[in-house]
């Protein structure tokens, strides 16, 4: 539907000029220039750092918005597609950073100095939530699913039997197949994504905030179906820091998982369908 596809690009641009690491001109990169200056932003910046920072207090810090510096140490820092995948960076980090150090008064919010912002753990998936209320909202359809990389939200009634989606690593890997309620999220978590090297060794762009380091990659991918794609990438993303912790964590939360190690083996919690193979366990 065209005019769908004109307001899914219309909320993208948005977020993009607000929250994009890679454009010189955005707002983010503007707020972690301010040099620890109180700094008005807009209320969709304001709308995206609320959630990230809602994320890390929910993690205990696991999502952290603050990671900027450390993932441009390591290499990142610049679109994925764009990556010299050899790099040779300096990993140090300034300073220590933690999300606690960010307020945000309303629409005011103050970065300490050094301290470089990336939402790009939950930006995303806020942006897939937007997309699809404003779909709905705008076109009145009563079908909407947007799947932006692997980040998925769903409105409106949907189909009768669910949104049917098929998970899976790669192509020759176990799959899953699940129906996705209507007004519901998926968020699949990857360290086989966006990966580069850093000399000889293989990094990719899921941080723990604790050791500026990628996370330990017990997690092939991890894959999380919430009552929003937010709420999933947060856990999604915490999963993969937390690695072998992750299993009870989730299952504490009931939140239907899929986790694959890294020798391929799923394991399913709070009731995931096993995969078509039978592999879930």
């Amino acid at each position: 539907m065209p005019v769908a596809r004109k307001e899914v690009d219309a909320e993208l641009d948005a977020v993009e000029e607000a929250a994009s690491r890679f454009r010189p001109d955005s707002e983010i990169n503007a707020l972690s220039a301010s040099a620890g200056r109180p700094t008005e932003v807009s209320a969709l910046l304001a709308e995206l750092l609320a959630a990230a920072l809602t994320a890390a207090r929910r993690t205990d810090g696991d999502v952290d918005p603050t990671i900027g510096a450390a993932i441009i140490a390591l290499g990142y820092d610049r679109a994925i597609t764009a990556l010299d995948h050899a790099r040779s960076l300096d990993a140090s980090v300034a300073i220590p950073a933690s999300w606690s150090m960010v307020t945000l008064d309303d629409r005011v919010v103050t970065v300490p100095p050094g301290v470089v912002l990336d939402l790009g753990a939950t930006a995303k998936a806020i942006a897939a939530d937007r997309c699809a209320d404003r779909v709905h909202r705008v076109t009145g359809s009563g079908v909407v699913l947007v799947n932006l990389g692997g980040d998925i939200a769903t409105q409106g009634q949907g189909p009768h039997c669910g949104w049917q989606v098929l998970v899976h690593d790669d192509a020759e890997d176990p799959a899953s197949l699940v129906a996705l309620p209507p007004g519901a999220g998926l968020a699949t978590s990857s360290t086989i994504r966006r990966r580069w090297l850093r000399g000889a060794d293989v990094v990719h762009h899921i941080l723990d905030p604790r050791t500026a380091r990628s996370a330990d990659p017990v997690w092939r991918t991890v894959s999380v179906a919430a009552p929003s794609c937010l709420a999933a990438n947060t856990v999604s993303t915490a999963a993969v820091i937390r690695g072998w912790r992750a299993l009870d964590w989730i299952g504490a939360l009931g939140l239907p998982a899929r986790l694959v190690d890294g020798d391929r083996k799923v394991n399913t919690i709070g009731g995931w369908p096993p995969d078509a193979d039978g592999s879930g366990r």
